[in-house]
């Protein structure tokens, strides 16, 4: 991880309301960028974007395809398949950035798999407001895996009334009508036959668990829900160094919006079937300009269109 984790425990170590429940099935992770010169580094964040694009906007075999052609094209070909929302005012604004970030966030801290490459997948489908954002297999062992269905904002604040829309977002995402998508888009890609470092039997077993003949009572145990909330923040716009006033800053509103999120969630997902077999990652990271950040990503796209 090219960045620094402040929080990383399980939510009953964290929750500042003691009533909540259940919680057992729930984690939070908080993660900095650090400062430069005085100054949030934006290039540092640029950067780990676009190190990270491809495993998103690629197919398996595209990314394979193309390494022998240079990060270049790499990078040229996966600009092309984004949407590039360029209106200021325009809803999901940056979405595509914080979807690549969950991506990249997938595979350093949790060593998952990029089983469907979302971006990819939407361009390709023209299916921009349906499913996840993000799709991945974490092997357990060599028997066993999990799945990872996340979602990811890009706000301007993660105040209450945010969180409500987020919620809103994720109790969908687990309906068993978008279970059932995902499960079967993971069977029916191919993407899944080409990672070696998933074993014959485990693939085999992994298609036969995501069967649509199988109950999705006996995917709620495996399933993972990680929540990537990238927002703008005032302490870190105003900040100049990773002082221990401002880590702790951030640690204690992080603690503070993780209590509020999951205690929404538990209230709004009460009819949901086996909720409490279900695990929820909230992942929070703080940046200090969003629209500085989305107008040098559009600028570096078109570059790379180019």
């Amino acid at each position: 991880m090219k960045f620094e984790i402040i929080v990383n425990n399980i939510f009953d170590d964290v929750k500042l309301d003691n009533s909540l429940n259940p919680t057992d099935n729930k984690s939070v992770l908080g993660i900095i960028n650090d400062f430069e010169n005085g100054e949030w580094r934006y290039e540092k964040f640029q950067n780990y974007v676009w190190d990270n694009i491809k495993e998103t906007a690629l197919s398996h075999s595209e990314r394979q395809a193309l390494l022998n052609d240079g990060a270049g094209t790499i990078l040229s070909e996966s600009a092309k398949k984004l949407r590039l929302i360029e209106s200021v005012d325009a809803i999901g604004r940056g979405s595509e950035i914080a979807e690549i970030v969950l991506y990249g966030i997938m595979k350093d801290h949790y060593s998952a798999l990029p089983i469907v490459p979302k971006i990819f997948y939407k361009q390709n489908t023209k299916d921009e407001a349906k499913g996840s954002d993000s799709v991945h297999i974490v092997i357990e062992s060599e028997d066993s895996f999990s799945l990872w269905f996340g979602e990811s904002k890009f706000y301007n604040s993660i105040e209450n009334t945010r969180l409500d829309t987020i919620i809103t977002s994720v109790k969908d995402s687990i309906s068993l009508e978008k279970i059932k998508k995902e499960n079967s888009i993971i069977t029916n890609l191919s993407d899944i036959n080409d990672f070696d470092e998933i074993s014959d039997e485990l693939k085999t077993k992994i298609k036969a668990s995501l069967s649509q003949d199988v109950s999705i009572d006996k995917i709620k145990p495996i399933l993972n829900i990680p929540i990537l909330l990238l927002y703008e923040c005032e302490q870190t716009k105003t900040g100049t160094a990773l002082t221990v006033e401002y880590k702790q800053g951030i640690v204690d509103y992080h603690k503070d919006r993780a209590t509020q999120y999951f205690k929404k969630q538990i209230q709004k997902c009460t009819d949901v079937h086996l909720y409490e077999k279900i695990n929820f990652h909230i992942i929070l990271f703080p940046i200090a300009d969003k629209d500085k950040i989305v107008d040098k990503f559009i600028q570096i796209a078109k570059v790379y269109r180019d």
